[in-house]
């Protein structure tokens, strides 16, 4: 079932729906698609390991979010938020399990997806007006590859790990998709990077994280990763976050894809949802 809308507000505010063989209710794991903030598709088409997914008795709900040509932050996580609510606002229609949501995303999604994880009820980072206000939007679990978490320090990193600054100028100039993303040279607008941070807002209640990063990443420095993950273990204890550094990995490496790394997500996701 695709094309579905899940607010009205955009026409960017739709998903699509894959559900497994069988009678229900089905965990849920929302994916949120990369694509520096600005563009990228909810199609997936659907790839081996959210086949994977489905095999295991798992409906995924892909979503399209408000890119930033369009809207600036914070309408991105209001988006995947109400997405949440959607989900839950129509679990019997198809066969959800509203008490077992996660969510999985790579690079831009696995920053949207650490943000749903870390910021429920946060001020700011939810517009209730998209729909379905009375459902919850939280998430049980969180499967964030490649993930963005503190969106000042990625050129310092980046030097530090030898690699070029990105598109050329780096993250903190004007026209980086960071800064288009918030509206400004990141420098400028230093409140609203902490805002945006899934960092800054880990608290009593988040959700499990499993974070996975390619030490060889010179898009997302891998640092980024172990930030959030650091933070996490120190608030939450130390079965909150695992983090899987894969050794030499790029960005989009394939070990994020292999059947193996799927098979540890899936049993992540048993354990969590």
């Amino acid at each position: 079932m695709k094309d579905i809308a899940y607010a009205t507000k955009s026409a960017a505010q739709k998903l699509d729906v894959y559900t497994p063989t069988g009678t229900g209710p089905f965990p849920v794991v929302l994916w949120i698609h990369a694509g520096a903030w600005q563009s990228g598709d909810k199609k997936l088409p659907i790839t081996a390991h959210q086949l994977l997914l489905l095999a295991s008795g798992y409906a995924v709900v892909s979503v399209n979010y408000r890119l930033s040509a369009e809207a600036k932050f914070p309408a991105q996580i209001h988006d995947v938020k109400a997405a949440v609510r959607w989900v839950r606002a129509n679990a019997a229609l198809y066969k959800f399990d509203p008490n077992r949501v996660g969510v999985w995303g790579h690079s831009a999604g696995a920053h949207l997806a650490a943000l749903l994880g870390t910021s429920r009820g946060v001020a700011g980072l939810t517009d209730v007006s998209l729909g379905n206000p009375t459902q919850s939007e939280a998430v049980k679990a969180v499967v964030a590859q490649a993930t963005p978490v503190y969106l000042l320090t990625m050129d310092q990193q980046l030097a530090i790990d030898g690699c070029p600054k990105y598109g050329g100028v780096g993250f903190n100039a004007a026209s980086s998709p960071a800064s288009r993303l918030l509206g400004a040279a990141l420098p400028t607008i230093q409140s609203k990077v902490v805002l945006a941070s899934p960092r800054a807002h880990v608290n009593a209640g988040d959700s499990k994280f499993l974070l996975q990063h390619g030490t060889g990443d010179c898009t997302i420095p891998w640092q980024q990763g172990d930030f959030l993950h650091t933070r996490l273990r120190a608030v939450l204890g130390t079965s909150a976050s695992t983090l899987d550094l894969f050794p030499g990995g790029k960005h989009d490496d394939i070990n994020f894809r292999s059947s193996a790394n799927v098979a540890r997500i899936v049993t992540f996701l048993r354990s969590a949802l």
